[in-house]
């Protein structure tokens, strides 16, 4: 998890009601020029795409995807590349109800300004959604989306903010269900819990997610352990971790690092100074370890043979993947950029399933951000081919006692690293929602 310390933007957005926030847009002095942009950013070109009527009257229906690109910390190109290729895809299949998906594309830049351009862009394009996207910066953007009525649907779960916005629909449970369902997991196997996460804002949500898991299993609250987003070496961090962990207790201890695209630095350091200490486990949550993680750090001899990893959704093996993998296979074979095993692909995929059934449910009505938005508060249910359970969306869900009153999906799934491959360490997922009520967040 990333993001830098920096002061909370205004709300007042936020607190509108929600039918002054989502009055028409109107785009006064627009450019004549949008619809040109607009073919040019299509992903199948501007010719005519094979089962897609030209002539209709009905032009392409425009989302965005963003996600940071070439920064120093967490980057996540593989989600906007997987967007282009199920734009490809879906188009070739005949759109979505007759009309043409196009998708544009933001770089994020892990940066404030940079994301707030990109939600610019999507009320300057007429998006009608931001779908499958990654931010650590949500004051940065949404409050410009709530303002334009245009619907933030299933972004990475990375800020708690998406969890509670009333334009924002995730897919997944965030960190607060990764870390809820870690430390229940470890609560039976560990002694000593250690943190090793962000000293950023977003890194001081993640302690008290951890500790309500360990709490729900009767165990003490974690170590909690802050570091440099960014650093290149954590020697130090390393070494105060054993210190808390590797203490002869009957329990062999845990550390836990939460750095993202990080924690592999992190865990070079690791590897380097525990042998000067008794034995610890490791562990940590899906977006911060994948399988292409796992190879590069030496397999079945590397430092997390043996780690729990919780995910939002079953390991990449499922045969629940197998659509995704084809629409890889078929537009996008061979771009590096997308891994099937990547936590943040596999959330662009079920947005865009989201997406889709919404516009299918509009049926020839209009397709708008009020529309889209409208169609999800109405009660829509959708499926996702079991990879979640059936979502639906309620201005106030269960998880509203404790803050997160649009989480929909509180159920994590359990993975372990054996023989150097990430496969299901339990059947089935487990539902934390009772450990997030009991949870303390204040």
């Amino acid at each position: 998890m990333t993001g830098r310390r920096r002061t909370q933007g205004t709300l007042l957005s936020r607190l509108l009601p929600r039918r002054t926030r989502r009055t028409r847009r109107t785009r006064a002095g627009a450019p004549t020029t949008v619809a040109v942009t607009a073919c040019a950013t299509l992903v199948a070109g501007c010719g005519i795409v094979p089962g897609i009527a030209e002539g209709s009257g009905d032009g392409p229906i425009t989302v965005m995807t963003w996600a940071p690109e070439g920064t120093n910390s967490t980057n996540k190109a593989g989600m906007p590349a997987f967007a282009q290729a199920y734009a490809r895809w879906v188009n070739t299949q005949g759109g979505i109800n007759g009309r043409r998906l196009s998708v544009l594309t933001c770089n994020e830049k892990n940066d404030t300004v940079a994301v707030a351009r990109c939600a610019r862009r999507a009320v300057e394009e007429d998006a009608v959604a931001v779908v499958g996207s990654y931010s650590v910066h949500a004051d940065s953007f949404l409050p410009t989306l709530e303002g334009a009525g245009i619907p933030y649907i299933g972004g990475y779960g990375i800020t708690n903010d998406e969890f509670t916005s009333p334009l924002s629909y995730p897919v997944n449970g965030g960190q607060p269900v990764l870390l809820a369902g870690l430390g229940r997991t470890l609560a039976d196997t560990c002694g000593p819990v250690a943190l090793v996460r962000p000293d950023t804002i977003a890194g001081d949500q993640l302690p008290p997610l951890l500790d309500s898991g360990l709490a729900a299993g009767g165990h003490a609250p974690t170590g909690d352990l802050r570091a440099p987003e960014d650093a290149t070496a954590y020697g130090g961090e390393a070494r105060q971790a054993l210190q808390r962990t590797a203490t002869g207790a009957a329990e062999p201890g845990c550390v836990v690092p939460a750095l993202g695209d990080r924690t592999s630095t992190f865990m070079d350091s690791f590897r380097r100074a525990r042998s000067d200490f008794p034995e610890v486990r490791t562990a940590t949550v899906l977006g911060s370890v994948d399988q292409s993680v796992l190879d590069t750090s030496g397999g079945a001899s590397g430092p997390y043979e043996g780690a729990y990893v919780t995910g939002w959704y079953p390991a990449a093996g499922d045969a629940r993947w197998k659509p995704m993998k084809k629409v890889i296979e078929e537009e996008a074979f061979g771009d590096n950029r997308i891994d099937a095993a990547d936590a943040g692909v596999q959330t662009t995929w079920i947005a865009y399933t989201v997406f889709r059934q919404v516009v299918e449910s509009l049926g020839d009505g209009e397709v708008t951000a009020d529309t889209v938005s409208g169609a999800l508060d109405g009660g829509l249910k959708v499926t996702t081919g079991g990879l979640t359970p059936t979502l639906r969306w309620k201005f106030q869900d269960r998880l509203a006692a404790v803050g997160f009153p649009r989480l929909v999906n509180a159920n994590a799934t359990l993975q372990v690293v054996r023989d150097g491959r990430l496969v299901s360490a339990r059947d089935g997922f487990t539902d934390v929602t009772g450990t997030l009520l009991e949870a303390d967040l204040a």
